[in-house]
């Protein structure tokens, strides 16, 4: 059986991926996959000798501002975006028997325009809940289209939401669906997640809450045990004194990262703990020479956050995984999109705390790390990790070979 992965995501999009690919590499499957040219993505899918196909614009340049704002907006990205993962889908999709996407809804309707005119099967998949209809929430706001305020009803908020997806995306999508011969589509969003969408989240932490019109398949979060050592410095640092605390926002460029580093730092420092301070694509680092702190690029969080006393991040669906299945207590600081669904979840869950707003203060964070690193929230965190279904990826390969077994032959 021959797979086709795809995504326009940051790595955290890319990373589960990842985890699928080597359960289907496992199953004796071949496995392709289309990812945005980033170096870190083709390095990290080159460890599981999984070949890359570099699709679309770097997400690093975008997200951090290195490639200026094309003039016709988000319409524009959007047809470049849709065009790309066509092109680069379609090639990469010969042989195929079944293709798997996702991420933002242009690329992935450039994927299921490629399993029309080939007659493959396709799945789309979502990483959180919240991004899938439901009246048990509210829909994350589009491009430039706020929700309203005055609207409490879910049904209607996604009623909302499929007309805005249709306004934001659906005449690039339409434009290309018509120049390769497909019918135009009234309703992109619902097209492109298909009627019976995949959720590659753990239950507990984030459950598809029935009764809901949508069916969705939830297959447990598509993790993989990361067997990487840390670098020698660190595992020094770590050596030298108790657990630390970890901070870092990932793929998030934070708006002033000198005042995020000083705040998080003096924050854990009243605490009487030690910092680990990551990287990322904020590129943070240290505010002064003293050895309590400790700056850290690519690392394997697994083992990283197993030797932390609590994890400060932006609540990302894979940091959020991560550190839940590392039973580490959490301080979430959402910067938008999913992450205060995930900051609320930490919350409810007793596994840590949830920041109000995205810019923490030194007495803002200090007050969430000391409900994090109280000992009640370290053993919830210890029970919850030990109920996290980390078979998720094995659970979808095995639902990939079953759906293609299940599937009359159809491909053009």
């Amino acid at each position: 059986m021959r797979v086709l992965l795809s995504a326009y995501d940051s790595r955290g999009g890319v990373e589960p991926l990842v985890g699928l690919a080597v359960r289907l590499l496992e199953l004796g499957a071949e496995v392709r996959v289309c990812a945005p040219p980033d170096e870190e993505f083709a390095k990290r899918l080159a460890t599981i000798g999984v070949e890359m196909t570099p699709t679309g614009q770097s997400v690093r340049d975008l997200v951090t501002g290195k490639t200026p704002p094309s003039p016709g907006g988000v319409p524009k990205r959007a047809a470049a975006l849709v065009a790309a993962f066509y092109e680069q889908a379609r090639a990469a999709a010969e042989g195929c028997d079944v293709l798997v996407a996702t991420g933002l809804v242009p690329a992935v309707a450039g994927v299921k325009a490629v399993s029309e005119k080939l007659g493959i099967p396709y799945v789309y998949a979502s990483y959180q809940p919240v991004s899938l209809p439901s009246p048990h929430h509210q829909p994350m706001a589009r491009p430039g289209r706020p929700l309203a305020p005055d609207v409490t009803d879910n049904v209607a908020l996604w009623e909302q939401d499929a007309r805005d997806a249709q306004e934001v995306f659906g005449e690039a999508i339409n434009t290309h669906r018509a120049s390769i011969g497909l019918p135009v589509l009234d309703n992109v969003r619902d097209h492109v997640f298909t009627d019976r969408p995949w959720l590659a989240t753990d239950p507990t932490l984030a459950p598809w809450v029935q009764p809901a019109d949508l069916h969705v398949v939830q297959t447990g979060a598509w993790v993989l045990p990361d067997e990487r050592p840390l670098p020698a410095d660190l595992v020094e640092f770590l050596d030298a004194g108790a657990p630390p605390v970890y901070v870092g926002f990932g793929s998030i460029p934070m708006r002033d990262p000198q005042d995020v580093a000083r705040v998080a730092i003096e924050a854990i420092r009243a605490q009487g703990r030690r910092a680990v301070l990551s990287r990322g694509w904020a590129d943070l680092a240290l505010i002064d020479d003293q050895d309590d702190c400790f700056v850290v690029g690519e690392a394997n969080h697994q083992a990283l956050f197993r030797r932390t006393a609590a994890v400060v991040h932006h609540g990302g669906a894979g940091t959020t995984a991560t550190a839940t299945w590392s039973g580490t207590p959490q301080v979430i600081v959402p910067q938008g999109a999913d992450q205060p669904y995930f900051a609320a979840r930490v919350a409810d869950l007793g596994i840590g705390a949830a920041h109000e707003g995205p810019t923490p203060t030194v007495e803002s964070l200090s007050a969430a790390l000391k409900t994090a690193l109280t000992p009640d929230t370290s053993a919830r965190a210890t029970a919850v990790a030990a109920a996290f279904q980390a078979d998720g990826a094995a659970v979808a390969a095995q639902l990939l070979f079953d759906l293609v077994r299940q599937t009359p032959t159809t491909k053009n």
